[in-house]
């Protein structure tokens, strides 16, 4: 019995380089992510007399967003884990200001989800699961065994997810925002490095 359990004890550490070389856990650093909103979202908003802009860091030119990446922790092997944004979007419309900010890509469930902090007329509601995430194609990894690289993904699907619909929906006493609504277009670029162990 003590040879099998030192048996398989040598086996554990003798993997232990292996799994920490194939899948290392990185922290992301810099690089942004770029949403072109969809028209649908546009014409909507348009059509319920609601005004968009950037809160700062983020840009808005047009219906096209910006918004940089200050950090977040990210596992290479399953790319489970969390991106940071900051800045945000404020919609507007007469005294009614909502600023959605603070942005998260989570990839930690069953599927990818962007949250973000809500505050209605600058009190805090809280942090909601604003756009549900469905990818295109794979996550580009450059650098996966090195202690730099990057992560790329693009044409990522953004739609409005039912609880920021009905959230919404009852700020601006309206009911047009519905879950599934075309968002955007998103294309997120991240640097990232591994801790020094």
């Amino acid at each position: 019995m003590k040879t099998l359990r030192l048996s398989g004890l040598l086996l554990a550490i003798g993997l232990l380089p292996f799994a920490a070389s194939a899948a290392p856990t990185v922290n992301t650093l810099g690089g942004d992510t770029r949403v072109q909103l969809s028209a649908d979202l546009t014409g909507a908003l348009t059509s319920l007399g609601v005004s968009v802009k950037a809160s700062y860091p983020a840009r808005l030119r047009g219906a096209g967003a910006t918004f940089p990446i200050p950090g977040g922790e990210l596992d290479l092997g399953s790319l489970k884990g969390e991106i940071d944004h900051a800045g945000g979007l404020t919609l507007r419309a007469g005294k009614t200001e909502v600023n959605l900010s603070s942005y998260t890509i989570d990839t930690t469930g069953d599927a990818p989800v962007l949250t973000g902090l809500v505050k209605l007329n600058d009190s805090v509601l809280g942090r909601l699961p604003l756009f549900d995430i469905a990818l295109v194609g794979a996550p580009v990894v450059r650098g996966r065994h090195a202690r730099v690289g990057s992560v790329q993904l693009d044409n990522a699907q953004l739609t409005l997810n039912g609880e920021a619909a009905e959230a919404l929906n009852a700020v601006f006493n309206v009911s047009a925002f519905q879950a599934g609504l075309p968002v955007g277009t998103a294309r997120v670029h991240t640097y990232f490095y591994e801790p020094a162990p």
